[in-house]
């Protein structure tokens, strides 16, 4: 059972876990990525609640670094998640 994804106070970061190929990688988002990508407009916007909206997104970054050879922990900034079509 993958752990539940928390906000760690101290690092400023949502720490959470993905399966890739079966295995739990560890990864984490600082808040003001989450804030400057997902919720740019906002100024309540919460980063566990925003991480939670876009999980599936956040997943498959993950993936793709892992695939380019990132070890475990990975660290996601703003230039690992694409933006959407236009």
């Amino acid at each position: 059972m993958i752990p539940q994804p928390f906000l760690h106070d101290d690092s400023g970061a949502v720490r959470f876990w993905v399966l890739v190929d079966g295995i739990e990688v560890g990864a984490s988002i600082r808040k003001e990525t989450l804030h400057h990508r997902f919720a740019p407009g906002r100024t309540d916007d919460q980063p566990l609640a925003t991480y939670q909206a876009h999980v599936a997104e956040i997943g498959d970054a993950v993936r793709r670094r892992v695939a380019a050879g990132s070890i475990e922990p990975v660290m996601l900034r703003e230039h690992d998640l694409q933006l959407p079509a236009r």
